[in-house]
């Protein structure tokens, strides 16, 4: 029988950094290629840059923050408070509008180091309500050396309510450690990004790239090279619809970005009204 050839890398970038931030994908250009996927933010430094992110919003999305190392503190009115360590995740639907930026904030670690991923919504949900989840590196799942972050692998299913047709795993292999990841069928779409250490793809992916493999179905074998390597993987059914982008927003029409920013905008009058009237030192809650 003939071998079977490795599932090929078609593209790998290591992003653009500003500050604690590198931006591995935007909806303007890797996400025309991975929608649903359609955002990547690899994030490391000292925990206190967390304190200096702005309230912002959001909608016809679904964002997905993750940690890899280090702690976060979350705190949020609907849902209480915690911590969110390696394999925590904060899910949240943004849905037709919301504001948010100051749930999270700095934890008991020094320094922390994660992803935020940003999925495209369906039209039955882009301009739904807002859903927000903070769990816990305990209650994620795992199948093997994967945390099972959105989606089913190995029979088991994540506790985020994502849309069906998405996985997204975070993965540690010890040095030498290989892993292989099948597909669902369906899922046309396949990458992953390392935020430590190096893998064989079997070409070598070093930490802080993306890199996109060919479509198909076909399962791709990684060996963590060196030492440990931490890092995440994403596949999907492709996204069948355009991108209407905002400039925090996407959708699928321009119908549907125009409800979505007229509703961040209202939202966002009432935010700017209990900023006036809040103690500085208050909490500010998500506004939706």
């Amino acid at each position: 029988m003939k071998p079977v050839a490795p599932r090929a890398i078609a593209y790998r970038t290591t992003g653009s950094g500003h500050g604690a931030i590198v931006r591995l994908m935007s909806p303007g250009d890797l996400g025309q290629w991975l929608k649903p996927f359609v955002f990547l933010d690899l994030f490391e430094g000292e925990s206190a840059f967390i304190n200096g992110m702005p309230m912002h919003p959001h909608s016809g999305i679904a964002t997905v923050t993750l940690i890899t190392e280090g702690n976060l503190r979350f705190d949020d009115a609907d849902s209480g408070q915690g911590f969110i360590d390696y394999g925590g995740v904060e899910w949240m639907r943004a849905g037709g509008g919301v504001w948010h930026g100051k749930e999270m904030s700095v934890g008991t670690s020094p320094r922390i180091q994660g992803f935020q991923l940003w999925l495209a919504l369906p039209p039955a949900l882009e301009n739904a309500s807002v859903d927000s989840q903070y769990l816990e590196s305990r209650a994620m799942p795992e199948a093997g050396p994967a945390r099972v972050i959105l989606g089913e692998y190995q029979g088991v299913q994540s506790p985020v309510r994502a849309p069906t047709g998405v996985n997204y795993l975070l993965v540690t292999l010890g040095a030498g450690q290989s892993w292989t990841y099948t597909p669902p069928a369906g899922h046309e779409s396949l990458w992953l990004s390392v935020s430590r250490g190096a893998l064989a793809a079997p070409d070598r992916v070093l930490g802080g790239e993306l890199v996109i493999f060919e479509p198909g179905s076909d399962a791709v074998t990684l060996r963590a090279l060196g030492k440990d390597a931490v890092f995440v993987i994403g596949s999907a059914a492709p996204h069948p619809y355009d991108l209407a982008l905002g400039d925090y927003s996407v959708h699928t029409n321009p119908q549907a970005l125009r409800a979505g920013e007229a509703n961040i905008a209202a939202i966002g009058r009432r935010l700017r009204e209990y900023l006036k009237q809040t103690p500085a030192a208050s909490p500010i809650p998500v506004f939706k």
